[in-house]
């Protein structure tokens, strides 16, 4: 049985996707980070014969659609993040997750693609089985699935250098530097900032995210049309040259 690992950041407003903001607010944000982990906890609970676990950072009692979350969470091994850094986290749930599951695979994720489906997730599992580790790039130049047949290795990861435009390759050589045969999975987009937001609920339109994107949208949309009639009604004043030559345009 392979454990599969989510590492995800309770969807407070202020504390999760604020590299949204702007366009979007700090609610709005939130929302969307809600989204994106409760369609991502439904894609591993797919997943037939694994074992769910969830890394979490931050209160889940405070999080947009909580009850929703712990709802989605029935069954789950829960386990809070440690660590000073974003690589001491991800080693730190590696080595949690093989306590609670000795022995076992551990294929990890995050909650920035959310239009990952459990078909994608069996096969990044299915590859794990003929290799030593499996990597999944993102668009960005990180990485959005790192799966481990032995999660002691995760280690490695202390020493990478994360969220960066090399952390994928860096990655893959830190792994491949530890004699590890490394399988690619598919590459995806990481939902960090708004376009990236619009354009992976258009390519995936079911689930939460999708929803909820669609609507905060079609907000910003309606409100710049109505800044736009607004700026549209005001009378005209004196043009940018006329003002500088004191109404003397030449």
């Amino acid at each position: 049985m392979t454990v599969l690992l989510v590492m995800a950041k309770a969807p407070v407003p202020g504390r999760v996707k604020t590299r949204l903001c702007p366009p979007l607010d700090p609610d709005r944000a939130a929302a969307v980070a809600a989204a994106a982990l409760l369609d991502t906890l439904d894609a591993v609970r797919a997943v037939p014969g694994v074992a769910p676990v969830l890394a979490h950072a931050g209160p889940l009692d405070r999080a947009v659609r909580g009850a929703e979350i712990r709802a989605a969470l029935a069954g789950w091994t829960l386990l809070p993040q440690r660590g000073r850094n974003l690589g001491d986290r991800l080693a730190a749930a590696h080595v949690d997750a093989d306590a609670a599951f000795p022995g076992r695979p551990v294929l990890q994720l995050g909650m920035d693609t959310p239009q990952v489906d459990a078909d994608l997730l069996g096969a990044a599992v299915a590859a794990l089985a003929g290799t030593d580790a499996v990597l999944g790039p993102a668009a960005d130049g990180g990485w959005w699935a790192l799966g481990l047949r032995d999660p002691a290795v995760a280690a490695v990861l202390r020493a990478v250098p994360m969220s960066t435009p090399v952390t994928g390759r860096s990655t893959r050589a830190a792994l491949a530097g530890r004699g590890l045969r490394v399988g690619a999975l598919p590459e995806l987009a990481d939902v960090d900032e708004w376009p990236t937001a619009v354009a992976v609920a258009a390519a995936a339109p079911a689930g939460r995210f999708a929803a909820a994107v669609r609507e905060i949208d079609r907000g910003l949309t309606g409100r710049l049309a109505g800044t736009r009639r607004e700026i549209a009604g005001r009378p005209a004043g004196p043009g940018p040259v006329a003002a500088r030559v004191g109404g003397a345009a030449r």
